[in-house]
């Protein structure tokens, strides 16, 4: 064992405000990443549901509101799905309808994805919906599709799903695909859109371009003329508010560091101090400033590091008993989501927990400068 492991493992940190900064810091940097990297998860996964990753999605949409038929089964189909980032590729139908029940009226936007024959005329409805007409799963509601013919039906509510991104002007109500080729008039072998997720969602932008390239070398004079649309392109405003999310982690990171700086700059200031006649005596033996600062950094370390590791246990328990129970609840209407999300990423955790730690260590240094103005031939007088 080494001289200055020897003489730090002797030391000890008076009083545990130290420690209990360093923890606090950290239980703060994990929550932060945690529910960051939680509502990434769960904005993504709700937008996903409603339009993918990527759509494909008729060029006349340019040129008019009605959606427009492709092929189901177009020539650039097997190309993409051999895309290894490809999870699936969906055929979709999408109709503005108005939901009419005894006492109330709502416009919706209705979209028809694949399902079995035996769900034929079920509906799945966000509960916000269910809430607004008061209608629950098994109750039958008319609904009316506008177009040129405005057209009735009569469904049951199959299912009521939890919406992401509900609000009374951006409901979305699936029905079997097969209903809604009836609804377009369109045969079994037309769908108004692709839907494409992948195994990535954060990719969507890059694939966006690969997908893009081979649409344009697989589409056939046959096919429908089409173009691709990423999720970020779709819905900008989400995708900025979650940078604004990660714009504020880094803020919090760089504030708890400063914090958890400053309190073990005070600590080790106060320990240095009142080390002062200990620190002369080895200076007298010949210990090197460069070995003294060693000494007291490597037990200044110790503290941080225990305060590392209760703080992150304390918060990867709290963010495992939020993930699973939704103890604290937010307003969907103003995030989105009804609860906090933590989602404990754990590259992130590590990598932010090295930054932090790195950190503090070199904020420690700056005390550590008192070291080289104590004189040994003083603090022998003084004693």
């Amino acid at each position: 064992m080494s001289a200055p492991s020897f003489i730090a493992r002797k030391l000890r940190f008076k009083g545990r405000l130290p420690l209990i900064c360093i923890a606090l810091s950290f239980f703060i940097i994990v929550l932060a990443v945690a529910i960051s990297a939680g509502f990434r998860r769960e904005i993504r996964a709700g937008v996903s549901s409603l339009s993918g990753d990527i759509q494909i999605i008729p060029q006349q949409r340019f040129l008019s509101d009605e959606e427009q038929p492709i092929p189901l089964h177009p020539a650039y189909e097997e190309p993409i799905l051999a895309l290894d980032e490809v999870k699936a590729l969906i055929p979709v139908i999408s109709r503005v309808g108005i939901i009419k029940t005894a006492d109330a009226i709502q416009g919706v936007l209705f979209k028809g994805v694949p399902g079995g024959a035996d769900s034929t005329g079920c509906a799945r409805i966000p509960r916000k919906l269910s809430q607004l007409l008061q209608i629950q799963e098994g109750a039958q509601f008319t609904v009316y599709f506008l177009g040129e013919k405005t057209k009735a039906r009569r469904l049951k509510v199959e299912q009521v799903y939890e919406g992401i991104l509900d609000t009374e002007d951006k409901l979305v109500v699936y029905l079997p695909l097969a209903d809604m080729q009836r609804v377009a008039g369109w045969t079994g072998e037309q769908v108004g859109a692709f839907e494409i997720l992948l195994k990535h969602p954060e990719r969507a932008a890059e694939m966006k371009e690969e997908i893009g390239s081979l649409l344009f070398l697989h589409t056939t004079e046959d096919d429908t003329p089409v173009y691709c649309l990423s999720v970020t392109e779709r819905y900008p405003q989400i995708f900025d508010w979650l940078h604004l999310i990660d714009s504020n982690v880094v803020f919090i990171l760089i504030l708890m560091i400063i914090v958890a700086g400053f309190n073990m700059i005070s600590g080790l200031l106060i320990l240095l101090f009142e080390s002062i006649s200990t620190i002369g005596a080895l200076k007298a033996f010949g210990m090197a400033d460069r070995g003294l600062r060693r000494v007291y950094l490597r037990l200044s370390a110790g503290i941080v590091c225990k305060g590392l590791l209760w703080g992150n246990a304390l918060a990867i328990v709290f963010c495992l008993v939020q993930d699973r129970f939704h103890l604290l609840k937010l307003d969907p209407a103003s995030y989105f989501v009804s609860h906090v999300p933590a989602q404990i990423d754990w590259s992130l955790l590590i990598g932010f927990d090295t930054i932090a730690f790195t950190a503090i260590l070199f904020i420690l240094q700056i005390p550590l400068l008192f070291i080289s103005r104590i004189d040994p031939a003083s603090t022998m007088r003084m004693e």
